[in-house]
């Protein structure tokens, strides 16, 4: 099944209080327990692209107290629910930052975001980017030597009627414009061979790419200093 590209950034008010309303605590709660396991030094610095309203920013701030979560989204009627939740926040408020920023944006590649964090991570967010060169251009800014990247994104179904299936069981239940953008986003998702070339022509090529439950994949690796600057990847991680 071919490819269908859906639009980048999730900006109706409608749609992003549909997403933040939505139940997804098992899937974040999962998406965390892997990044700690994974990432066993995350280190003090942790960006969360694609962040949305924080439903993975939030948790990372409360599990890592000694940790500056930073998390960058495009929408603003995403970062509008983050901001009011992070009114509540407690403790971890103070640890918390918020940026509207595309993720082709100069300041990515610029003091004080360049190559200043520990550990990069982002959950489900690679598939809404058209041209997912700008995905990874970003995790290599961003990403200081040594820094963690754990990404989970969904996986593009082989077949419209096994598309239709995902939607049926895990949307059946949900408001229409979630059903929508559900189906829309198994539609725009890659499968893990794509990845893998994104992966090659990012120059991350040692990085493990692998498929989830029937819908998920998984990325991890985890950045090193190369010796023209910038970074690159080591071999294959565990």
């Amino acid at each position: 099944m071919d490819r269908i590209p859906e639009p980048e950034l999730m900006d109706e008010v409608p749609q992003a209080l549909a997403y933040a309303e939505a139940d997804f605590s098992l899937t974040d709660q999962a998406f965390i327990t892997r990044f700690l396991q994974l990432a066993s030094e995350p280190g003090r610095r942790i960006v969360d692209l694609g962040c949305g309203p924080g439903n993975v920013t939030f948790p990372i701030a409360e599990r890592l107290p000694d940790a500056e979560v930073v998390g960058i989204d495009g929408a603003a009627a995403m970062l509008a629910i983050a901001a009011e939740r992070q009114r509540g926040a407690g403790p971890a408020a103070g640890r918390l930052r918020f940026l509207q920023l595309d993720l082709a944006d100069g300041a990515l590649a610029r003091p004080p975001l360049a190559g200043s964090f520990s550990a990069v991570v982002s959950n489900s967010a690679l598939h809404h980017l058209h041209d997912p060169v700008v995905f990874w251009a970003a995790v290599r800014r961003l990403g200081a030597p040594g820094a963690w990247v754990v990404v989970r994104d969904l996986r593009r179904p082989a077949s419209k009627r096994e598309l239709e299936a995902i939607v049926a069981r895990e949307a059946a239940d949900a408001p229409p414009i979630l059903q929508r953008d559900y189906r829309a986003s198994l539609y725009a998702a890659f499968r893990p061979d794509e990845v893998e070339q994104q992966l090659r022509e990012a120059g991350l090529a040692g990085w493990r790419v692998e498929p989830l439950d029937d819908r998920y994949l998984e990325v991890w690796g985890q950045l090193t200093a190369s010796p023209g600057g910038g970074t690159t990847p080591p071999a294959a991680g565990r």
